[in-house]
């Protein structure tokens, strides 16, 4: 059996390798190129995936005696993902640039390269798992809370489960770390990535302004009932929910409720403004193999750092639902993903809409 390791040059994913190996398994690792440093204006190592992190893959893939590839995606990349990047945000949604490598590139491109290698299996070192039951596939939380991973994962197919392995999934953040160090992996210690990669200082906007070489519009910032507060910088400069950076002296706390692309306004109000019980999301992949009814009840979650809650779900379409939460969620933003579950089993996801 061959395994094809996506090495990040992180210590999850060099883990994943030595995991595989020790079950069996014919190891090649690969670590993506993605971007060039000078592309993103990169500065430090704090990402994934960037240049800085291939020899640390390598270093691993040596240690293990495995051969290893490096592969240039980078038009894939900026097609999928940075472009997407882009337009959302200049469509007043927030995306999730994780999922859309996920998707795209992770288990689209490399699932692809594996198939040519002769692999059986796609590894991650993503904190999930996969199930087989009685007629496919099943996705499920990283048994690990704190580090589970599958919202990023929804968009999986019955065919990549079928052909994928998290051996990290039955692990804690802790355990991995100790087995790095126990068999003296160069990254043993080496801190998680926090950023988007393309981002690594954070700054969402310059990078923005860097792949479009755009200045944007400044606009009003009105309150609820439209009475005009001060100026905006540009609607991409602001994100559901936020209160920080408003310039805005009030006598309660401003956040920011919508983003309105036809006036180019931000619309300020209240903590209180910012809850509802109703989603409504595109753009679905229902992962398990039997359809689910057209309404159901389950657990969602509308962002990563979040705990699923109940709700109730109607399916509009093949690829679309309302969700109907028992309790109002607060700052349900476009662009970022719903995710349902039951108990530990991911049934699928997609993108809000409103």
């Amino acid at each position: 059996m061959k395994a094809l390791i996506a090495m990040s040059g992180g210590v999850d994913s060099s883990v994943a390798a030595l995991l595989m190996k020790e079950n069996g398994y014919e190891c090649i690792g690969c670590t993506m190129k993605l971007y060039g440093n000078e592309d993103v204006d990169l500065s430090d190592t704090s990402t994934c995936c960037s240049l800085d992190d291939v020899q640390d893959a390598k270093d691993v893939a040596r240690k293990l005696g495995m051969l290893h590839y490096t592969w240039n995606f980078k038009d894939q990349f900026k097609e999928k993902v940075i472009d997407n990047f882009t337009y959302c945000y200049e469509h007043a949604m927030t995306p999730n640039p994780c999922i859309e490598c996920n998707k795209h590139l992770k288990f689209c491109e490399l699932y692809r390269r594996a198939k040519e290698l002769g692999c059986d299996k796609i590894v991650t070192g993503h904190y999930a798992r996969v199930r087989k039951c009685d007629n496919g596939y099943q996705l499920l939380k990283g048994k690990d809370a704190s580090k589970d991973q599958s919202y990023v994962l929804y968009s999986m197919t019955q065919d990549e489960l079928a052909h994928t392995d998290f051996p990290l999934g039955e692990y804690s953040k802790d355990e991995i770390r100790r087995i790095a160090e126990k068999n003296e992996f160069v990254n043993a210690n080496k801190p998680d990535s926090q950023d988007i990669c393309f981002v690594p200082n954070g700054d969402y906007v310059s990078a923005l302004k860097r792949f479009t070489g755009k200045e944007y519009e400044p606009g009003d910032f009105v309150d609820m009932e439209g009475n005009v507060l001060g100026r905006h910088k540009g609607l991409v400069c602001y994100t559901i929910g936020q209160r920080k950076g408003l310039g805005i002296s009030a006598a309660y706390p401003l956040y920011v409720v919508k983003l309105d692309t036809e006036k180019n306004q931000v619309v300020l109000g209240k903590n209180e403004d910012l809850f509802s019980r109703d989603v409504y999301v595109e753009d679905i992949n229902w992962i398990g193999p039997e359809e689910l009814p057209e309404t159901f009840r389950c657990a969602a979650k509308v962002r990563y750092r979040m705990v699923e809650q109940p709700c109730e779900v109607q399916r509009l379409g093949k690829t679309s639902a309302k969700i109907l939460f028992d309790e109002p969620q607060r700052a349900i933003t476009p662009g970022q993903s719903a995710v349902f579950y039951d108990g530990e089993i991911v049934l699928g996801g997609g993108i809000i809409k409103s």
